[in-house]
């Protein structure tokens, strides 16, 4: 058994980048992890730019101006303006060349042709030079970062309609036990529905795994075997949910070790989600989930999803704790690291929800974090500063 450090550590260890480079453009590529250094093929902005509404002038000594014309976004004009003279000016117009300054709108009071400034402004103000952002050839993005919205906005800015990305992986989830019936399907004693695939299938969608299929197994070892191998022969990772703890019918570590699958850890101290299994055959990666869908889904969000990103080469890929305030006392019971479901709020607070148990759901329904408490914690004072996973 491991702790929850050694755990991440040895994912952190084991799990190298296996992905293949692809072309995509831009409008495909969020959430994708760069490959290759994109430099910008122009300055940002290429041109001096008005940041504000208001009035291009050429400075000298007095606070009244002639405005000799207009320059609004978009326009190719470039008038020459003498000292004294001025042009109206919009946000993102580019700024003639004999223009020192651009005095907003706000503080100028205009008869005619006839502007009176209010108040002197500074040199360059007001004007966004050439390459304030990035200068032609700047490196826009490095290989390893992950596109979020911003980037594709921040590409696009720059005129890259193309970049090269690490493929993502693909996922098979296998779903055991023979308790479990589809929803729709009518129940009999002793039946429950399964969740847990779709579950899995939705997070991993959500973090821009698409390329995922789930299979169900009975709780047969030859059956089980069977359809490992046939995960494993089609997906790059193979999450498999239940059958992992030490009950009769658990036959998932028995059928993993004769498909050839290498146990780098089993157990982890903590809870929920104890009995996990991590493994790995050659380059594809295992992970064996506990059943009950609270343990799996936090063993998803702190385990499987940091090797999701380490697989696609994202060079920034860790578990990444925060910290808050929390809203009231808390007694940790065990001695066992515990992962609990949690709602922020205003004020950076964060506070434990009911409804705890590994097999309840609802809770985490309304949670946006995981308040982890190591094992040596035992309790938490109101207000102490607690760390915190943001499943969001």
């Amino acid at each position: 058994m491991v702790t929850v450090s050694e755990a991440i550590q040895l994912i952190t260890n084991n799990v190298k980048s296996s992905a293949t480079i692809k072309r995509s453009p831009i409008s495909g590529a969020l959430n994708c992890v760069l490959v290759e250094d994109v430099f910008s093929p122009i300055s940002m902005p290429p041109f001096r730019q008005s940041a504000m509404d208001g009035y291009a002038i050429c400075s000298h000594d007095n606070m009244e101006y002639t405005v000799v014309g207009e320059v609004a976004a978009g326009s190719g004009s470039n008038p020459h303006l003498n000292p004294g003279e001025a042009v109206r000016i919009f946000t993102g117009a580019p700024v003639p060349d004999t223009a020192d300054r651009v005095v907003i709108q706000e503080k100028v009071q205009r008869q005619d042709n006839s502007i009176l400034l209010e108040e002197p402004f500074r040199l360059g103000a007001n004007i966004r030079p050439v390459g304030e952002q990035l200068y032609k050839g700047d490196t826009v993005m490095a290989a390893g970062m992950r596109i979020t919205p911003a980037g594709i906005g921040l590409l696009a800015g720059v005129g890259v309609s193309e970049v090269a990305v690490a493929t993502k992986p693909r996922v098979a989830i296998v779903v055991t036990g023979d308790e479990l019936k589809a929803a729709g399907e009518s129940l009999e004693h002793g039946q429950i529905y399964e969740s847990n695939g779709a579950m899995l299938a939705a997070v991993l969608s959500d973090k821009g795994y698409k390329d995922s299929e789930v299979l169900k197994a009975e709780d047969d070892l030859v059956v089980l075997t069977n359809t490992l191998q046939r995960a494993l022969s089609g997906a790059d990772v193979v999450l498999v949910s239940g059958g992992i703890s030490v009950g009769d019918y658990d036959f998932v570590k028995t059928a993993l070790n004769d498909l050839g699958v290498e146990q780098v850890f089993y157990k982890v101290r903590q809870k929920p989600g104890k009995p996990l299994l991590f493994g790995k055959k050659e380059q594809k990666l295992v992970f064996a989930l506990p059943g009950n869908p609270a343990s799996a889904l936090s063993c998803f969000y702190v385990y499987v999803l940091l090797a999701l990103r380490l697989w696609e080469g994202d060079k920034q890929a860790s578990t990444r704790f925060q910290f808050a305030k929390i809203e009231s006392n808390y007694h940790k019971k065990g001695d066992r690291a515990q992962f609990l479901k949690a709602k922020t709020g205003i004020d950076n607070t964060v506070a434990i929800l009911d409804g705890q148990a590994s097999s309840m759901l609802q809770s985490f329904a309304a949670a946006d974090a995981l308040v982890f408490l190591d094992e040596e914690v035992s309790r938490i004072e109101q207000e102490s500063l607690v760390p915190y996973l943001n499943i969001l």
